[in-house]
């Protein structure tokens, strides 16, 4: 980090010594204690409910800013609490109770209901909580809430129930001591926030004001008092499951099963433990994968639950890429170069095998937190068959791997913090390890006006014979308090930073500038609910040697009607590009000339039955043929509270554009390339009630790239292309025709609190091949000509809680 950097960060700490919670009053609730728990019916109905205090007077934070909430809407909260847990009553008013929009919807989807939110900081540090949301239908959703990211994946047992009348709507929740962290302590002091989302008219209600101008709303909670000589109970949860599945692929059958275990728990009041046994990941979501024809891998989002909850602390600084964890082996391409000329490769695995990971998380009552993450992957091997003799070996394409994260994040004054993280991965044998260490500031002043932020990044990749040290830095500063706002930002890496063993970058050896300004509005105007309006510009070069990649500038605009009905859109115009990466040669580049691109965008209100978001892109690049035009269509229909689907339709058409072919002794060839792509998928869920439904999935891909028989080139001086010959029968043809589908049915039950039975069936189908001259409708005939792959998969998941096991036995 400069010397400029580390001076402008000791004087932003030196003048954000004092606590940045806003300057209006928090207002404070006093809980009362009880002896006799109520039934959790939506009710309300027992005694000890009248000795709590209510909490009322709610005030708007959507649409508008602090306007109180009408009489005709009351809402008003009371919490109870004994030895176990906390119990939470809330009553919701309507004077036209057949307007609230009620649908029924699984864990944590709330699609178009309205619901009340509770917030709960144990901490009261301004940044972590708790989140607890039950919809007018019933449905339960919990998240971990990090400033403003929310962790949905984050999932504790707790008890909910609805009731309705002519007057409106009411619930009643049980929170246990053991799906909360709280100090050991003999008064708790906990950050607590209320809201109310009333769909139907387009508005939401909060019980403590927030201030939408300045900081974030993770800020602005009231107090929860009262609370006190409670012990933090045994945090012990296990999820055992067993799973069943048959697979058939071109005849071949195959059926398998498994059991395996998660397990949860307290090390202490602070701190979780989470584990995941003999992991099986059968049944998460399939990858969207595409046609790739660029020089980095497709990144495909994370779909196993042990590595989307409780992930915050490891996320900082963008070092962690959870599915490099049981990915393909770093072997796996050279497997075929390693074959001899008798040979044939029978088996090369693409994916390793996860043998087992666990990770501890949690944060102090100082605001230290702590994560410490591990994995383990088994080793992978490819098999050979000499087709002469018969005799097989291997190659060993993974060894045993070991994936470590240790992380450590001191929260200050409530809305700032300083991180340490470190990433490793330990291969075993003769292999490539991975080494980084991040520093990392996020800092406010104490108005919240604010906000310097701050990254320093060393990695080390250990390969067989050499040692590669790399660098890379950010540093940013912005103005977060206001209508008008600005931003500046710089980002280094110098050529050797890598940090692909559990992170990703794509591109490294950059020296790079930004710029940004906006203007937003916090209350209606007009008949706009929210506008904002940015400016924005980027330099950007690389580091060795130095040379301009590319200048550009643009601007964009979001805005949404009090109708619900949303626009937006984009203009960027930017110089010429100098493309380092598509060469696939080092410090060898290809330009590409000036252009410009616009976006646009609609999506009407979702509280219809009917609404639809659609998307334009379009590309062009002067003095040149080379464009690109995308069209996105995605209507939505809500044929009942019960019954909803999602059609969404993708066309892309990229027009002649130079693309990367093939290296032909010491010539980088080229070619012009037209592509096109038609992606159709539906998603579509029907729901018995708040604890069993159907889910249907089905996605079709189709993408092809075509190469005019004159069209190559090849690359010589200033990244510049002249035609030569390239005879694709004897080299390779760069053509292709790429089809996919995928379709996965499934049944959700959840048989008991934190349990639940799954069966799923997945149908898949894969083509391709170099016939890109083919129609859509005749390469979808091909696609369905070829096997399809059937799986029928049962998993039975049982939570079990040490406290409840612990009162059964001593009865």
């Amino acid at each position: 980090m400069s010397k400029k950097y580390w001076l402008l960060f000791i004087i932003i700490i030196n003048c954000s010594i004092l606590s940045s919670q806003n300057s209006e009053i928090r207002k404070n609730y006093e809980a009362t204690r009880i002896q006799e728990a109520p039934k959790i019916d939506g009710l309300a109905s027992e005694e000890v409910w009248k000795k709590a205090a209510t909490a009322e007077k709610f005030v708007m934070v959507e649409p508008g800013d602090g306007t109180p909430i009408p009489e005709s809407h009351a809402t008003e909260v009371k919490i109870l609490y004994d030895d176990l847990a906390i119990y939470i009553a809330a009553t919701m008013k309507e004077s036209d109770p057949d307007k609230t929009i009620r649908q029924f919807t699984q864990r944590d989807n709330l699609q178009q209901s309205e619901y009340f939110l509770m917030d709960i900081n144990t901490y009261d540090d301004g940044e972590n909580q708790t989140r607890f949301i039950v919809t007018s239908a019933g449905t339960q959703a919990d998240a971990r809430i990090t400033g403003s990211q929310e962790d949905y994946g984050y999932n504790v047992v707790w008890e909910s129930a609805v009731s309705k009348d002519e007057n409106g709507w009411y619930l009643e929740m049980k929170i246990p001591y053991s799906a909360l962290r709280f100090p050991e302590t003999e008064k708790q002091r906990w950050g607590l926030q209320f809201s109310r989302e009333i769909t139907h008219r387009n508005e939401t209600y909060v019980w403590n004001y927030i201030n939408k101008s300045v900081g974030q709303m993770a800020q602005y909670t009231g107090l929860l008092t009262g609370i006190n000589n409670i012990d933090p109970p045994v945090r012990l949860s296990l999820y055992p499951f067993i799973q069943s599945a048959f697979d058939s692929f071109d005849g071949s059958d195959d059926f398998s099963f498994n059991a395996g275990m998660d397990l949860k728990y307290g090390i202490n009041d602070s701190f979780t433990l989470d584990m995941t046994l003999v992991p099986d990941f059968g049944q998460t979501a399939y990858d969207e994968v595409e046609l790739n024809l660029g020089p980095f891998e497709q990144i495909f989002g994370e779909n196993r639950a042990f590595f989307t909850e409780g992930t915050e602390l490891f996320n900082k600084g963008n070092l962690f890429y959870s599915r490099r964890v049981g990915s393909t082996p770093i072997g796996f391409n050279t497997a075929q170069t390693s074959r001899l000329d008798s040979e044939e490769i029978i088996e090369n695995p693409s994916r390793t095998d996860l043998l087992n990971a666990l990770k501890v998380s949690g944060r102090t009552d100082r605001g230290l937190g702590i994560g410490v993450f591990n994995a383990i992957t088994s080793e992978a091997k490819a098999v050979f068959r000499d087709t002469l003799t018969g005799n097989t070996r291997s190659k060993i394409t993974e060894p045993l791997a070991n994936y470590n994260i240790v992380v450590l994040d001191q929260r200050f004054n409530k809305n700032s913090s300083i991180t340490l993280i470190n990433t490793n991965v330990t291969r075993d044998g003769n292999f490539r390890d991975g080494n980084v260490t991040g520093f990392l500031f996020d800092v406010y002043n104490k108005a919240n006006s604010f906000n310097v932020e701050g990254q320093a990044k060393m990695s080390n990749v250990n390969l067989p014979g050499q040692n590669l040290t790399g660098f890379a830095s950010y540093f940013a500063a912005r103005r977060t308090k206001g209508n008008f706002r600005y931003r500046v930002a710089h980002e280094f890496a110098n050529e050797t930073f890598d940090i692909n063993d559990l992170g990703i970058n794509f591109t490294n050896n950059y020296n790079n500038i930004f710029w940004g300004t906006s203007y937003q509005i916090f209350e209606p105007q007009g008949n706009l609910n929210n506008f904002q309006i940015s400016l924005y510009g980027q330099h950007l070069r690389r580091y060795k040697p130095d040379k301009t990649i590319n200048t550009g500038m643009g601007g964009d605009f979001f805005a949404m009607t009090r109708e619900r009905f949303a626009f937006g859109g984009s203009l960027d115009f930017n110089s010429k590009f100098r493309d380092y990466f598509e060469t696939r040669a080092e410090n060898t580049y290809v330009t590409y000339k000036p252009f410009a691109s616009s976006r646009f965008f609609i999506s009407s209100d979702y509280r219809k039955k009917f609404a639809i978001d659609s998307r334009i892109y379009v590309e062009e690049y002067f003095d040149t043929d080379y464009a690109y035009y995308g069209l996105s269509i995605e209507p939505r229909f809500r044929f009942s509270d019960r019954f909803n689907m999602v059609y969404e339709f993708d066309y892309g058409l990229q027009k002649e554009r130079p693309s990367f072919v093939n290296k032909v002794n010491d010539n980088i060839i080229f070619g012009i390339r037209d592509q096109k792509t038609v992606e159709n998928s539906i998603r579509a869920n029907y729901n018995f009630n708040t604890k069993q439904g159907l889910s249907l999935s089905a996605r079709q891909f189709w993408s092809t790239a075509s190469f005019g028989d004159n069209s190559f080139q090849k690359l010589i001086a200033e990244g510049e292309l002249e035609p030569t010959s390239y005879d694709t029968n004897t080299f390779r043809d760069p053509d292709a025709n790429f089809n996919i589908w995928n379709l996965d049915l499934s049944y959700r039950w959840q048989f008991a609190p934190g349990s639940e039975a799954v069966l799923l069936y997945r149908n898949s189908i894969f083509n391709e091949d170099k016939l890109s001259e083919l129609n859509y409708s005749d390469s979808l005939d091909n696609l369905f000509s070829k096997p399809a792959r059937h799986n029928l998969s049962l998993r039975v998941v049982y939570f079990i809680d040490y406290n409840n096991l612990r009162n059964i036995f001593r009865s």
